[in-house]
């Protein structure tokens, strides 16, 4: 049962309705939920999953023996502004079987894209985005407690393991305070870049950066849902958006974090990005997207692609091996038959900032 408190901010939204959904009072930055008992040695991730479509990887999945699930958005495909009919679909996807399995045995993190948001490529002008919030957050059964049902945006992190073998999953919103962007009806380019437009908003920035400077974690997974390293192919990216692209870097980099991954979705394709400019040290991009529909074979340009480039469906794993010396992250797209469609073997080591500075608690 709902706490009062929860109940009340309930009954707001449901007398907001369709209206302005920025009244919320902003809340003070949380703390990260801390899970220092869990090391992390399989983490599994995946996007774009049609609740109404067959879903034959949950078993492949479940094979891998994951210790952590991440979604990456488009967990569910409820473009509306109906809240009863997006229950009904939050609903059908908890109880469909192979998913329900692992959510049994592994521990589920995730945030959302547009589509499970509430509308195709939405941004902040989506008119239900606080109901569609708190629909989410039941999703994941998060607490009544929690801050993400009093803030603006479903944005979280979580660290996992003792000091030495941490891990921090640090989860972005790229929906809930995104800027528009304006359809280009000429050129190759689906839409104009908003070259002063935001991604995060302003509470969202300021908790990024704290979450990053505080961290003590030697692996730093940031989820992004769209793409941030990719700039060149015309649909949704943080390169339509040059200026917060350039600022997500730059936090990235000042903040002094190593083993920084970055995870997206939203492609219904599979590639690895890097970026060898951006921070000061290789910044990969790792996308694993198409969990129940997938796109055609034709490629795409792509400037900073590593490797091959999966378009069948597909789902992403990351196998630390913290006993190696140098610590490894291997990187796996693998598909139906939970045979690898790539693989890539990064050293932790090749991650690290050449100046740590501005860290807090080194």
């Amino acid at each position: 049962m709902r706490s009062l408190l929860a109940l009340a901010a309930a009954l707001v939204l449901a007398v907001a309705g369709a209206g302005c959904s920025g009244s919320r009072a902003p809340t003070a930055p949380s703390s990260t939920a801390s899970h220092t008992d869990t090391i992390l040695t399989r983490i599994a991730f995946g996007s774009c999953n049609d609740q109404a479509r067959p879903q034959p990887l949950w078993g492949p999945i479940r094979s891998t023996r994951p210790d952590l699930w991440v979604w990456l958005g488009d967990n569910v495909y409820a473009d509306t502004e109906n809240m009863r009919v997006m229950d009904s679909i939050y609903a059908a996807q908890k109880q469909q079987p192979g998913y329900r399995a692992l959510r049994r045995e592994t521990r589920v993190v995730g945030t959302w894209d547009d589509h499970d948001y509430g509308a195709n490529d939405a941004g902040r002008s989506y008119p239900k985005r606080d109901s569609s919030q708190q629909r989410f957050l039941d999703f994941f059964d998060v607490p009544d407690d929690d801050p993400r049902r009093q803030r603006e945006g479903v944005y979280s992190a979580h660290t996992f393991g003792p000091p030495g073998r941490r891990v921090k999953v640090i989860l972005l919103d790229t929906r809930y305070h995104r800027d528009p962007i304006t359809r280009d009806p000429i050129s190759e380019q689906r839409y104009y870049p908003n070259a002063t437009g935001d991604i995060l908003g302003a509470e969202q920035w300021t908790w990024l950066e704290r979450e990053l400077r505080a961290s003590e974690a030697q692996i730093h997974l940031i989820g992004t849902s769209i793409q941030a390293v990719s700039s060149q192919h015309p649909w949704e990216k943080w390169a339509n958006f040059p200026q917060a692209r350039q600022r997500l870097f730059d936090v990235i980099r000042e903040s002094g974090a190593p083993g920084v991954v970055l995870l997206s979705g939203d492609r219904h394709k599979a590639e690895l990005s890097r970026h060898d400019e951006a921070i000061g040290y290789p910044l990969y991009d790792f996308t694993a997207s198409g969990l129940t529909h997938s796109v055609s074979p034709e490629q795409e340009p792509n400037r900073h692609r590593v490797g091959s480039y999966v378009t069948s469906l597909n789902f992403g794993l990351i196998t630390i091996d913290w006993d190696a010396d140098p610590v490894t992250l291997r990187l796996e797209i693998r598909g139906e038959d939970n045979e690898a469609r790539f693989t890539r073997t990064v050293r932790l080591s090749d991650l690290s900032p050449a100046v740590p500075s501005g860290r807090a608690g080194r």
